[in-house]
């Protein structure tokens, strides 16, 4: 079955790193990583595409390793994640008057719905990347998340659009295009990370998904199964690096070493006696540094990064506990040491880490379940979104193809058919119960994982 899934590929093009994952759905639903690639980014800042010659190369060189984790790969299209503070987002409201009013709604009213808030006015410079309904109103009926197959004169819905600068928009597109491939799709971010991160009952219950990037913090907060906010913060984990190689005068390599190895969020959990050695430069004496210190100018950064965050669930009115699900951290900078206390204390809501294995299948290296890479495992969810709903062409003929050794992990148990019947049936029921993410966005509802149906029944 899962020979008949297209292979489709994310690329996070990021302020520090380079990302690129193939990936194909198995036919319990869950993500089989084909090829994997990454690479030092160098022509980014604060998520922006600065330096196109820059980031070509390193696209190239996320590309070349991707191939050399599997030389049978083929890649041509890609959809990529994109970040940067020139995104904002805005609330929209849009109505239809129906025609054939005797007639059931359909998916094809849904969509010319959708692509009429497209023609929303913007200010000049800016660019519509995606537009995403919240909740629906049939004639006096409102509130409802799906109304396919309801009858009534009158659909309207309530919109959340996400503009960007056309200018930073032509420059991911041709950085992606003169590395010889062809962006699929552009995708916010922070939504990428959520789809990879979240499950149905987290969008139920209220999170707000932090993602903690190199030049960006990207934030998406859900209520009652709707997107609520987006929100682009322009501090991230290059700030703190940045904050360290200023605060106790060392080279930018030796503070993102000291940030990753002795970090911690919460300068009172780091020990006042600690000390790392730094080796001088160039015949100079080697430099004492406290540990206590460090944590000082990371807590300081962090506490800003989260107040920031804590600004944005108070515009939305979602502060004071609204959100049950609380905080998700995720992407390369909630690795750090007591992030969670830090977080809960700022904020005053539970936090945790959020990690993209929900979506992946056994057996896989275990660089690929690190939060570094939600956005990119999130692109391809997105991918299968679009296929799954006949939005975009897709090959179709697929190619056979097993998950590399290369992405193998070394005494990894085979996946089994029948093995998904010894999982409890709690966990069973709730695979069945999730509803697609992207779908619950586009209100094309569809399960996240398809499970085989049950033969006993």
């Amino acid at each position: 079955m899962n020979n008949e899934q297209p292979i489709i590929v994310g690329l996070d093009i990021g302020t520090t790193k380079i990302a690129v994952i193939a990936g194909r759905k198995n036919e319990f639903g869950k993500l089989e990583i084909l090829g994997f690639g990454k690479a030092n980014s160098n022509g980014v800042k604060h998520g922006q595409v600065l330096n196109i010659d820059e980031t070509i190369k390193a696209i190239r060189s996320a590309l070349d390793n991707c191939f050399a984790s599997n030389p049978n790969l083929e890649v041509n299209e890609v959809y990529v994640g994109i970040a940067g503070h020139h995104i904002k987002s805005l609330q929209t409201r849009g109505d239809i008057v129906r025609h054939k009013t005797e007639e059931e709604i359909t998916q094809k009213e849904i969509d010319q719905l959708i692509d009429d808030q497209y023609k929303t006015y913007i200010p000049a410079g800016d660019q519509i990347i995606d537009v995403i309904p919240q909740e629906f109103t049939v004639d006096n009926f409102p509130n409802i998340s799906n109304p396919i197959g309801y009858g009534g004169v009158k659909i309207g819905a309530n919109f959340h659009i996400i503009t960007g600068d056309k200018n930073a928009i032509k420059n991911i597109n041709r950085s992606v295009e003169k590395a010889g491939l062809h962006t699929k799709d552009l995708v916010l971010q922070p939504l990428a990370s959520s789809s990879a991160v979240m499950g149905q009952e987290d969008l139920e219950a209220g999170v707000a998904i932090v993602d903690i990037g190199g030049g960006t913090t990207d934030l998406a907060v859900f209520y009652e199964g709707i997107l609520k906010h987006t929100a682009v913060i322009p501090f991230a984990g290059e700030n703190i690096t940045n904050d360290i190689k200023t605060g106790l005068g060392v080279l930018k390599t030796q503070a993102e070493q000291m940030k990753v190895q002795f970090g911690s969020a919460l300068a009172n959990e780091a020990k006042s006696n600690a000390y790392i050695t730094i080796p001088g430069l160039r015949g100079m004496p080697a430099k004492e540094i406290s540990v206590k210190n460090l944590a000082n100018i990371i807590q300081a950064r962090m506490s800003e990064i989260m107040d920031f965050v804590t600004y944005h669930l108070k515009q939305v009115g979602l502060e004071n506990r609204m959100l049950n699900g609380g905080i998700i951290l995720t992407g390369g900078g909630s690795q750090l040491k007591h992030l969670i206390q830090l977080t809960e204390y700022v904020t005053g809501l539970p936090a945790r880490i959020g990690f993209p294995n929900e979506h992946l299948a056994g057996g896989h290296i275990e660089e690929l379940a690190k939060p570094t890479y939600s956005t990119c495992i999130g692109l391809i969810l997105k991918g299968y979104d679009d296929f799954e709903h006949d939005r975009k062409m897709f090959d179709k003929e697929y190619k056979k193809m097993d998950v590399p050794s290369a992405l193998k992990r070394e005494n990894a148990e085979p996946v089994v058919a029948g093995e998904e019947e010894e999982i409890g049936e709690n966990e069973m029921n709730r695979r069945k119960n999730l509803t697609g993410f992207w779908s619950k966005f586009k209100d094309r509802i569809i399960d996240l994982f398809k499970e085989e149906e049950d033969k006993h029944l």
